[in-house]
């Protein structure tokens, strides 16, 4: 048996078209680097695509649950990265969280996962306070995980966002405001400007057509 594996379409560059552009296509497109991988069996040529998904993960939210992979593997979910003490975008990524998760508060398949990039301080009980001060409905998890871990998964080799500590900036970390749309395989589906009311509507749009499918 021999194959081939073809390397198509580099991860950057699909990040960087994913935010605000139109997608009026039923069929939303799979995100991310993928290899196309030719194997001769029995004398026949046989292609299978083989597509970015997230890594494995297991983070506490704010009831002191752990949510992994596992818990989400038949669900749609919408991940995003913040802090309680952020003193720039994130009061508004909460503001536009929150409308989707409201939307979709009633809807078993659609969860968020909402992931803390300071997880000294930002302890379960402290989320807890932030969730419901926030008045966010129970599909919306609030995820405190090891920080490298967390910066680790929400970079390329995950949900096409960023985060990092950098004390030369207020409240001392950096991050993106990219809500990211994931499939029941685990696929990115959607990266969305979270800051953005617009971009956020088409989030919605766009769970509906993936709801649709599954």
């Amino acid at each position: 048996m021999s194959f081939q594996i073809f390397k198509i379409l580099p991860l950057g560059i699909l990040f960087l078209a994913s935010c605000g552009q139109q997608r009026d296509d039923k069929d939303l497109p799979i995100m991310g680097e993928k290899e196309i991988v030719s194997m001769v069996k029995d004398g026949k040529t046989v292609n299978d695509t083989i597509y970015h998904s997230i890594p494995e993960f297991r983070f506490v939210d704010q009831d002191s649950v752990w949510i992994s992979n596992e818990d989400v593997a038949d669900k749609i979910y919408l991940a995003d990265f913040f802090f309680t003490r952020c003193p720039t975008i994130c009061p508004l990524l909460a503001k536009n969280m929150l409308t989707i998760a409201k939307e979709f508060e009633n809807e078993e398949r659609l969860v968020i996962l909402s992931h803390t990039i300071d997880a000294k301080h930002d302890t379960p009980a402290v989320l807890k306070d932030y969730a419901t001060k926030l008045g966010a409905p129970s599909n919306w998890h609030f995820l405190n995980g090891p920080q490298e871990a967390v910066y680790h998964i929400a970079g390329k080799e995950g949900y096409f966002s960023y985060a990092e500590e950098n004390p030369d900036i207020p409240g001392g970390f950096d991050h993106s405001g990219a809500f990211t749309l994931v499939d029941t395989n685990g696929h990115v589906r959607g990266v969305y400007d979270g800051t953005r009311e617009d971009e956020s509507k088409k989030a919605i749009e766009d769970i509906r057509k993936l709801l649709a499918q599954f």
